[in-house]
């Protein structure tokens, strides 16, 4: 993956702003977070800040603005067509009822599971739209995307930053913290769902 730091530090740094704006945007979109790196490309952001080809505050700016705004993007297709792409695409690959779960989960945690959601490339492309289809309310979603796209982006350019040409390593070692941070929610939602199996039985 090193070919990937190279070529960023041969374009534009206006090419590189609007990468570490546009993945980390796209990422937030329902599904895409499994394919789009917006964690590597704002690690590898850092690193190019890290050796002066780009403003560490331009990319710190991108990165946050394009993590606010996908996430926001993602809530209101969750709102508006969440149904139709549980059942037509997650429907299919997922449980429904582990899927009810996870949505009961968001809409009881509101906030807080916004917040955490962001730091795992999986629940970043699906939290958004849940929180929409939740019914979270917009009010209550914002404050905690915007609290959560600033730690992560901050975190992630950083994280580059500090570790400069070793940025392999310091992706591996976020990519261990998603894991667990996933596993955790992953209990959280099994025994919501285990709990609402009782309820009715």
């Amino acid at each position: 993956m090193t070919h990937l730091l190279e070529r960023l530090l041969n374009v534009p740094d206006w090419v590189v702003l609007t990468v570490v704006f546009l993945l980390p945007a796209a990422e937030a979109a329902i599904l895409l977070g499994m394919f789009i790196p917006g964690e590597i490309a704002l690690i590898l952001g850092g690193v190019a800040a890290s050796v002066g080809h780009v403003s560490v505050l331009w990319v710190l700016v991108c990165g946050v603005l394009g993590a606010i705004i996908g996430d926001s993007i993602g809530y209101f297709v969750g709102e508006r067509w969440g149904i139709q792409l549980l059942h037509s695409t997650l429907g299919r690959k997922v449980p429904i009822e582990k899927l009810d779960a996870a949505r009961a989960f968001i809409a009881r945690r509101g906030g807080r599971a916004v917040f955490i959601g962001r730091f795992t490339a999986a629940l970043r492309a699906l939290v958004p739209g849940l929180a929409g289809m939740s019914g979270v309310p917009y009010r209550v979603f914002l404050p905690w995307n915007i609290a959560g796209g600033a730690v992560w982006a901050c975190g992630s350019v950083g994280l580059g930053y500090a570790a400069g040409t070793s940025w392999e390593l310091a992706a591996h070692y976020a990519s261990i913290f998603g894991a667990t941070v996933l596993g955790l929610v992953a209990v959280a939602v099994a025994l919501t769902w285990w709990r609402h199996k009782r309820s009715l039985g």
